[in-house]
């Protein structure tokens, strides 16, 4: 088991930011693992900052939920992730860091991209309602 927060970036339009690491070839939502006694919220905060430089305050995410799935780039490996959503819109400017290789935006449209990471496509996507173009 990985246990990892996740967190829901959102631009104007809806589309949800998915980031892939370097090396890799899966797309997830940013996030990552927590530090020792680092809560779920802090930890998203955390990674968001390290991996896109975008500063979120961590008492306005909203939590959707704790999820497990395959890991994506983790063969053999469950995730579970507690998710969070960021309930304003984010730059579509913003560039990868740290060991963030690419980001790029997504719509419904392209839940059958066998790219994207099992934990958003099965677990995550269906529960965007309005936050979530369509």
């Amino acid at each position: 088991m990985i246990h990892v927060s996740a967190v829901v970036l959102n631009d104007t339009a809806g589309r949800v930011l998915m980031v892939r690491k370097r090396g890799t070839g899966m797309w997830m939502n940013p996030g990552g693992k927590p530090e020792p006694g680092e809560s779920g919220s802090d930890c998203a905060a955390r990674e968001v900052a390290e991996e896109l430089r975008l500063e979120l305050e961590r008492d306005r995410l909203v939590f959707l939920g704790q999820f497990s799935a395959p890991a994506a780039n983790e063969p053999g490996h469950t995730v579970v992730s507690l998710c969070f959503l960021w309930p304003d819109a984010v730059p579509v400017s913003l560039r990868p860091a740290a060991e963030i290789e690419a980001v790029r935006w997504v719509t419904p449209d392209e839940l059958g991209d066998p790219t994207l990471a099992p934990l958003f496509v099965e677990s995550i996507a269906p529960r965007l309602g309005g936050h979530w173009v369509g």
